[in-house]
């Protein structure tokens, strides 16, 4: 029988699979990282709409205060340089963990989310600033659209702090080995998202005049 008879009678190569991080996609990644993916893009819709709907509604307040009456831009950019260095801190403990840095990756999870804490405690601030001169979700259309466009990002931002806190307690406990980085990445992807997604919010919301 000839060699190419062989191949042809050969059975087809089974899927590949990624080291330690499930089955690889037709895209090349693995169905983890393709998940996130699909939920970043979702959540691109999401966001696009809230933004969108400012846009439509912060001109068209008739009492209240408006933006130039209560945004505090230094304050909102130093909170906002807070966010963005984490994104740093984020890529430092995806680092640690592709080389077996263990102490360093914990260090970096936690500096992570110390610093989306801070963010987080800036905006409450902020809000609660807001809400004594007077402005409140309920107050004009601006407020609408400000504090549910904030608010959502907010909580993406708490729940990206849990997920660190959660990663921290799994490599505490030895459950996050090396080969697990992939786990490490993708929380990074939806870290460095929340962080980009800032800067989309804070360029429309503080610094594109109404």
């Amino acid at each position: 029988m000839s060699v190419t008879t062989d191949i042809a009678a050969a059975p087809a190569t089974p899927a590949v699979h990624a080291d330690g991080h499930g089955h690889v996609t037709n895209t090349g990644l693995s169905n983890e990282k393709l998940a996130m993916w699909a939920f970043l893009g979702s959540e691109c819709l999401l966001f696009g709409a809230l933004i969108s709907t400012y846009f439509l509604y912060r001109g068209k307040s008739v009492s209240g205060p408006t933006p130039k009456d209560i945004y505090d831009i230094p304050y909102t950019s130093v909170s906002s340089f807070v966010l963005l260095m984490s994104s740093l801190t984020m890529v430092l403990a995806l680092a640690a963990i592709q080389r077996g840095d263990h102490r360093r990756l914990r260090v970096w999870l936690v500096a992570t989310a110390l610093l989306g804490a801070s963010f987080i405690a800036g905006q409450v601030y902020e809000f609660t600033s807001f809400i004594r001169e007077g402005l409140t979700i309920k107050t004009n259309l601006f407020g609408s659209s400000f504090f549910v466009l904030t608010g959502f990002h907010g909580v993406h931002v708490t729940l990206g702090i849990v997920m660190l806190l959660s990663l921290w307690n799994l490599s505490l406990r030895g459950k996050l080995p090396q080969e697990k980085s992939e786990v490490v990445e993708i929380a990074g992807l939806y870290w460095h998202f929340v962080d980009v997604v800032w800067i989309v919010i804070f360029t429309v919301i503080y610094l594109i005049p109404s």
